[in-house]
């Protein structure tokens, strides 16, 4: 893959895996990978901090910028599981790759209790992840080119497919 084809987006929500599936999927494909919450890391704090000091629609909007940074960039991109939910973003995924990478409820319990997640800082953490899912699952599959479960099974199974699909669609556009 060079900078100018399309980025490989994974979209979905917290606890899907998009991090360590995105760095084997671009490790396989011998690319660059970008995780959009790490740029924001980097540039501005810890994701808890920004959300405490400034509010969530504030730290949409530095998304927002991370998200056109990483799509510029191009190679694999993981997008934080709000992102989608920003029409701007999801303008800038035209063009792109997306693969929506989905986990059970009953999975993602182990996935992200005791992690910092603003979002799920309240007295149930697993009813409120539900609750954002169902909100953003219409929004997910209505960006996404491929669904893939991570529930069960391993994740390499899950990265060999995306490899798989990504040379496809790369040979399915270099042969029109």
């Amino acid at each position: 893959m060079s900078s100018a084809d399309p980025a490989i987006v994974l979209v979905g929500p917290m606890g899907a895996g998009k991090t360590s599936i995105g760095r084997r999927v671009a490790r396989a494909l011998g690319t660059t990978f970008t995780d959009t919450d790490k740029v924001i890391v980097r540039d501005h704090g810890p994701i808890p901090e920004l959300f405490l000091a400034h509010g969530e629609p504030h730290f949409r909007l530095i998304e927002r910028d991370a998200v056109a940074e990483a799509l510029a960039r191009g190679g694999v991109v993981a997008l934080g599981g709000g992102a989608v939910m920003n029409e701007e973003t999801r303008d800038r995924l035209t063009g792109h790759r997306v693969v929506l990478l989905t986990v059970a409820p009953h999975i993602v319990a182990s996935r992200v209790l005791g992690t910092q997640r603003p979002l799920l800082a309240g007295e149930d953490p697993i009813a409120e992840w539900k609750r954002i899912y169902a909100e953003r699952l219409p929004v997910y599959r209505a960006v996404a080119d491929l669904t893939l479960d991570t529930s069960s099974g391993h994740l390499s199974d899950v990265v060999t497919r995306i490899v798989q699909w990504a040379r496809e669609e790369n040979t399915t556009e270099e042969d029109r």
